[in-house]
């Protein structure tokens, strides 16, 4: 097995000169030579070192991609997709999936390794990636983050997650319901764009008070499972004398586990509550009834994210940031019905 330049360029019979401006695609070398070196390449096999040429000026089409937490299928999902689209248009992925607070490692080994640009996927520890978008803009390095809205100099592509939320807070209360069980929301990162502004949104457009109108119990679990978790928490609401007529899940899980709750509970959904949670998963049809959720727009995102940092490379930084919103959609299953009329 050929396992340098120098061995290819000896197998050749060629300079290793010769042999790296070949492999460089630089100029002024007869045709029969540039076809001698590709015959060879694939008779041998033999793959040049990607990080030997691009210290020699050849750009290494390679993208960084750094995420907190694999543990979420969107989160995944997002990383496939942006991966399967920057491959497509010709450049390979270094994905790195840190622990919080070690992001100062992962983007200086990007640096050394002459990254085209870095992606963020996921909520990070604001004053941690904050400075990693600094150090990024210091050295002229494109940057990106997905979902973390709201960060200082930062390049963004978020979902608004407050329109996804009026929409589920609307949908509601076009069924009557007047009282919401909220799931886990408060666990959520905040920013104008987030869950709660956009309940808050809702209700106050319908002329509703939204502390008169809200329950929430989450300080009373951990959050650990968030499939035990929803299901503490419908647990928990239900006991109350004035128990929601409508819950909304910060996720998808919780909302499931919400469900297995309420109905362990006695209650038929939706005949006597409704449900809801957000994110659009396939489980969302294998539950009963199947899951009314917001989803995420995911490859409306990936395909904006791709070409909002794709079109910053061979350009100096730009000075103000830009800030992109994809918008969310409803989709209305099974969990969600008209209010009874004792409750309303």
């Amino acid at each position: 097995m050929i396992r340098s330049t120098a061995e290819f360029a000896r197998h050749v019979g060629l300079a290793r000169t010769t042999v790296s401006r070949v492999l460089n695609g630089q100029p002024g070398l007869k045709q029969k030579t540039i076809d001698r070196v590709q015959q060879a390449l694939a008779e041998t096999g033999f793959t040049p070192n990607a990080h030997a040429l691009h210290l020699k000026g050849k750009r290494t089409s390679m993208i960084g991609v750094c995420m907190e937490d694999l543990a979420t299928p969107p989160g995944v999902r997002k990383l496939a997709t942006l991966q399967r689209v920057l491959r497509a248009r010709g450049f390979s992925s270094l994905i790195e999936v840190v622990a919080p607070g070690a992001g100062r490692e992962v983007v200086r080994h990007f640096l050394s390794l002459r990254v085209e640009a870095v992606v963020f996927i996921g909520h990070f520890l604001r004053e941690e990636i904050e400075a990693r978008i600094a150090e990024l803009n210091a050295h002229g390095t494109p940057h990106l983050v997905i979902d973390h809205y709201g960060l200082k100099g930062a390049n963004t592509v978020s979902l608004d997650r407050a329109a996804g939320m009026t929409a589920v807070v609307n949908h509601l209360c076009d069924l009557g319901h007047r009282t919401f069980g909220l799931l886990g929301i408060s666990k959520g990162p905040v920013s104008r764009i987030d869950r709660p502004s956009g309940i808050q949104t809702a209700l106050r457009a319908r002329g509703l008070d939204f502390e008169t109108c809200t329950r929430s119990v989450d300080h009373l679990h951990e959050r650990r499972n968030d499939f035990q978790y929803g299901r503490k928490l419908a647990a928990s609401l239900m006991e109350q004398p004035d128990c929601p007529t409508a819950f909304i899940g910060y996720n998808d899980e919780i909302a499931v586990g919400a469900l297995r709750g309420l109905q362990e509970g006695g209650l038929r959904v939706p005949r006597d509550v409704s449900i809801t949670g957000f994110n659009n998963q396939d489980i969302c049809l294998m539950t009963s009834p199947t899951l009314t959720t917001v989803d995420q727009s995911i490859d409306t995102t990936i395909a904006t994210a791709a070409e909002l940092i794709l079109s910053q490379l061979g350009k100096p930084v730009r000075t103000k940031p830009i800030i992109k919103t994809i918008a969310p959609t409803l989709v209305i299953g099974e969990s969600t019905g008209r209010v009874r009329a004792q409750a309303a």
